[in-house]
C-alpha cells in the first residue's frame, strides 16, 4: 500500500502541491493558525494514509510545543519543512533515519 503526501498551510501555500497532484491537503488561514494549525498537523501526523508532512518551515512558530515536538521527531510519516532554515533540519532528520551522516566526508 503506498502513502500519500499531505501538505498543511496558508492558501498560498498548499495550492501549489495540489496543482502538482497532492490530494491530502489542510488549508489554515493566517487568522486561525494559532487555534487549527495544531489540529491540522496531529490529524495528517496521525493520518494512516499519509507518508509525508510538508509544511512551509514559518509555520513551525505558530505551533504548541508538544505538537512541534511530534512533528520534528516524526519517522513516519515522514515531514519535511521548506523555506528558511530547513536544511539542516532535513539533514539532521536523514542523519536520525539511517544512522549515518551523508555529509561527513566533506566536513574533514
Amino acid at each position: 500500500m503506498s502513502k500519500e503526501i499531505a501538505v498543511v498551510g496558508s492558501q498560498e501555500f498548499t495550492t501549489g502541491f495540489r496543482l502538482a497532484g497532492v490530494r491530502k491537503f489542510a488549508n489554515v488561514p493566517e487568522a486561525d493558525k494559532p487555534t487549527e494549525l495544531d489540529d491540522a498537523v496531529e490529524g495528517l501526523l496521525n493520518d494512516g494514509d499519509v507518508g509525508i508532512v510538508v509544511m512551509h518551515d514559518d509555520d513551525l512558530e505558530h505551533l504548541s510545543r508538544e505538537v512541534r515536538r511530534s512533528f520534528e521527531e516524526s519517522i513516519d510519516p515522514a515531514t519535511v519543512t521548506l523555506g528558511g532554515g530547513a536544511g539542516s533540519g532535513l539533514r539532521q532528520k536523514i542523519k536520525r533515519a539511517i544512522g549515518i551522516d551523508l555529509m561527513e566526508e566533506d566536513q574533514e
